[in-house]
């Protein structure tokens, strides 16, 4: 079965962005919430036996922007909804400003 991890940065500083709390979903029910680590990663796979379906992880931005000192941050949570196949390893990274954000899937 396959693994799934995260990192966040903050394009705005061009920094990982510490202490962002990720909660993962998958049907309704919640498996995971953690915070980014130093370098705006998990510090073990939010999944490491991932089963096919619908996931959804969800990044609490606006606090860690609000604890940057940005006083008001235009995004709040991002939500990032995907699918994962059997045996494949998905890497979801999280790039963002107070004010845009992207992702892909990485390897």
């Amino acid at each position: 079965m396959g693994k799934l991890t995260t990192h966040v940065l903050d394009t705005a500083s061009g920094n990982p962005a510490h202490g962002v709390r990720i909660r993962l979903y998958h049907a309704g029910q919640q498996l995971a919430d953690i915070l980014t680590n130093a370098d705006g990663r998990c510090d073990s796979p939010l999944l490491s036996d991932a089963l096919p379906g619908t996931y959804q992880l969800l990044f609490s931005i606006g606090d860690y922007f609000l604890a940057q000192g940005i006083s008001s941050p235009f995004l709040n949570e991002i939500p990032v909804h995907f699918t994962i196949e059997a045996g494949r390893n998905y890497h979801v990274p999280l790039a963002c400003s107070p004010y845009s954000y992207s992702t892909y899937r990485g390897s």
